[in-house]
């Protein structure tokens, strides 16, 4: 099956509350757990920053930084709209202090060379035309031996997987939100064309693997040595 491609930015007001009342509990919990664990050990004495690209509604930086009082996370999207839901998320959560929230675009970060321990990215790639910028800025402003965390959907073979996957998130869904499913699946790339960027852009010491029935995922663990481990 073809790729093809959705809006790479979800801006409306309705888009980002039908996103963020999606339940991805589960998900999200299993992510953050994981970034977490790619992350500086807990022992670390110095400053640990993290950026995550494309936070949407900043779920996911809530669960980290509720695990990791001591983190600081900046967090960028390029929808104002997100971005505002996922303020009011931040100050539910009481974590203005330690998440800040920027509109920026993830092809050109304004942030300094190495600058992060950790960069993570969930369900971004699949927005992107061409995530290849993206990849290369992340490389850019992580540290020697910092860490990654990408993970995204999957493109199936075809229609008929497209349509038994969207069948299976549950009623709880709406029609729109069901809709959204579906396009970010067609819009998703095929673990190989994950693979092909990653050796394209030189991402050095990372496990590309299909993570469950629907997702890829990049990692690589911290490592307080220049090159990883």
């Amino acid at each position: 099956m073809e790729r093809t491609l959705e809006p790479e930015v979800m801006d409306t007001w309705a888009e980002a509350i039908a996103y963020d009342a999606m339940d991805f509990t589960a998900v999200n919990t299993d992510f953050a757990e994981l970034a977490i664990a790619l992350g500086p050990p807990d022992t670390w004495q110095d400053p640990v920053k993290v950026l995550d690209l494309g936070t949407g509604t900043a779920r996911i930086p809530i669960l980290i930084a509720q695990r990791r009082p001591q983190w600081q996370i900046v967090a960028i999207d390029l929808s104002e709209s997100m971005l505002k839901v996922g303020a009011s998320n931040v100050q539910a959560a009481g974590c203005q202090a330690q998440i800040l929230l920027e509109w920026v675009d993830a092809k050109q970060l304004p942030y300094n060379d190495a600058q992060f321990d950790l960069v993570i990215a969930n369900s971004i790639v699949h927005h992107l035309p061409d995530p290849l910028p993206c990849l290369r800025e992340l490389q850019r402003v992580l540290k020697p031996g910092g860490g990654i965390l990408l993970r995204d959907l999957l493109r199936p073979a075809d229609r008929e997987t497209v349509a038994a996957l969207v069948a299976r998130i549950g009623p709880e869904y709406d029609a729109h939100q069901a809709q959204l499913f579906h396009d970010s699946l067609c819009a998703a790339f095929t673990l190989a064309e994950v693979e092909a960027m990653v050796q394209t852009v030189g991402l050095a010491n990372v496990q590309v693997y299909q993570s469950s029935d629907r997702h890829w995922t990049i990692a690589r663990p911290w490592s307080p040595e220049p090159g990883g481990i």
